[in-house]
């Protein structure tokens, strides 16, 4: 099965907790405080493996969680970070984040990695607290969350050349003789179901991947048939071969076929016109071909090259395959995105700072205060310890929301709640 497109969701491992831990030892007076800091958590990290050619792992594994770090331990000793969390992926798969629509990843080349989800740091110990007005502090972090998130993994076939089409215009027919592709050929619509690719070489030696996919029609860019499906993997190649079917025997015109099919490849991306395209006249064998040629030659306003072929007698293919690698060999490749849509790992301009924190009330009457920043807050601190929650109450005073909650109304005994977790705030 050829799976071109998933949803998976990833999480960075979490941060190990600190310890809360002091030196106990005979002869050594006032050892002080002694708990290591917690390791940091994996990264998910995808890496390309040439050995893949689809998405169906994919199927069956959605959810990838990294280790957490290791727990900080006595004696000043940190835990143990943890290696990457490596998820192997096709070339050609492109990341895109579903929350924001932004582009993580584009893994092309072997080997090729991208972080997709950090691991949190580790928590901190006791000693890194210790002050001369307290020297000996019971207070230690827990480990910061890993980033997690939910990932749509698109594949894009790498080819240099794409074949588009209607349907039984003979694209995997030209496929199967000028490469070792064996792609399904037979004698009604939508015979071809999946890209096919082949490495073809021409008869001085030089050598492109060429895709066939599956025929386009009308209405594709908007979901008709099947060819909707396999338009993404166009936006790689760097040359269009565009088949026709010359001999109208199917009662369609070729150059109504030529337009229609432009005109899905401009609906679906406009940037897919700024590739070169090379027009193959297929069939030329059959019954009036030359005829409807010449009508299309008269029709055609553009200055593009025609290439009359028979892929079944295989007369004009060796003109065909040099011209199409000629072409090749001249153009560029595109880039599949703007600027805009790519996420940036970093950005040299002024964004507003989010709100560390955010209050509503619910249904019930409780107060509820969400936002990253006291929520990570949150998660990191050790409510078992007590010098522990008085910082987490002094940090919380910092932030202004005992302030805020007053200035919202909030009285004496009323509930307040932090994720699932729920307080009585005091005045």
């Amino acid at each position: 099965m050829f799976v071109d497109k998933v949803q998976i969701y990833v999480k960075g491992g979490d941060g190990g907790n600190g310890m809360v831990a002091f030196r106990r030892e005979k002869y050594v007076p006032a050892g002080g405080p002694a708990g290591g800091d917690g390791g940091k958590g994996a990264d998910v990290v995808f890496v390309v493996d040439e050995g893949l050619r689809t998405l169906m792992d994919f199927r069956y594994q959605r959810h990838f969680k990294a280790d957490r770090g290791e727990n900080g331990r006595p004696k000043n000793q940190h835990g143990k970070s943890r290696e990457s969390m490596l998820v192997r992926v096709p070339p050609g798969t492109t990341v895109i984040d579903e929350e924001t629509g932004k582009i993580v990843a584009d893994l092309t080349e072997e080997g090729q990695r991208a972080i997709v989800a950090r691991g949190g740091r580790g928590g901190r110990g006791n000693s890194r607290f210790a002050t001369p007005a307290n020297p000996a502090p019971e207070i230690a972090e827990n480990g910061e969350p890993g980033k997690e998130r939910n990932l749509i993994l698109e594949l894009k076939v790498l080819a240099d050349v794409g074949l588009v089409g209607f349907p039984s215009v003979g694209k995997s027919t030209i496929l199967s003789i000028v490469s070792a592709a064996r792609p399904k050929i037979a004698d009604y619509h939508f015979t071809t179901i999946t890209p096919n690719l082949g490495v073809v070489e021409t008869d001085d030696q030089r050598s492109f991947v060429m895709a066939d996919l599956p025929g386009l029609i009308e209405g594709a860019h908007s979901g008709v048939g099947l060819g909707h499906q396999f338009l993404r993997h166009i936006e790689r190649t760097r040359v269009i071969v565009h088949v026709l079917d010359m001999s109208g025997l199917e009662g369609r015109d070729p150059y109504d076929d030529y337009l229609t099919i432009n005109q899905e490849l401009k609906e679906y991306n406009l940037r897919l016109m700024e590739r070169p395209q090379i027009i193959v006249a297929n069939k030329m064998d059959l019954p009036g071909s030359e005829e409807n040629l010449k009508v299309f030659k008269e029709k055609l306003e553009e200055d593009i090259d025609i290439f009359p072929i028979s892929a079944v007698t295989k007369k004009g293919l060796n003109g065909l395959l040099r011209a199409i690698v000629d072409k090749v060999e001249v153009t560029p490749e595109f880039p599949l995105y703007k600027e805009d849509e790519v996420e940036q790992r970093v950005v040299y301009k002024y964004q507003k700072k989010e709100e560390p924190f955010h209050i509503s009330r619910d249904d019930d009457g409780s107060w509820i205060i969400e936002g990253h920043e006291i929520e990570t807050m949150f998660k990191m601190t050790n409510f078992d310890r007590e010098d522990s929650v008085r910082r987490f109450s002094r940090k919380m005073r910092h932030m202004g929301i005992d302030e805020a909650l007053r200035e919202r109304g909030a009285e004496d005994g009323d509930t307040v709640r932090i994720l699932n977790y729920e307080f009585e705030f005091i005045e």
